[in-house]
């Protein structure tokens, strides 16, 4: 079973072997990655690629489900780097959000 603790010690190590921390790249700019990866899934999205569907492409693995691999991905990394506890945060926000009221605050999107 794939756990938070798991994925963010795995995709932290991995990181820093492969060389992604070096230089090491600011926390603005790990939130700015984060944000790439989302807007790679608008793309496969705009392209008219199924929203559940992936491929293979010259051997990597492409499609909105991959583009948000890479979030989790990169989050966890993120994570990993600067200590952050996920999990507990997780479990907080979705706690408070159960006491929420409907489509609170009125927003439109």
């Amino acid at each position: 079973m794939l756990t938070w603790d798991y994925l963010i010690k795995s995709a932290h190590a991995l990181a820093q072997e492969k060389g992604w921390y070096n230089p090491p790249k600011t926390f603005g700019e790990e939130i700015l990655l984060m944000h790439s990866e989302l807007s790679e899934a608008v793309e496969e999205y705009r392209k008219g690629h199924e929203i559940t569907a992936t491929r293979v492409e010259n051997g990597k693995p492409e499609g909105i489900p991959i583009e948000f691999a890479d979030l989790v991905i990169r989050l966890a990394q993120t994570c990993g780097r600067f200590g952050i506890d996920i999990e507990t945060a997780l479990y907080q926000k979705m706690e408070y959000n159960k006491g929420r009221s409907y489509r609170h605050g009125g927003k439109v999107l």
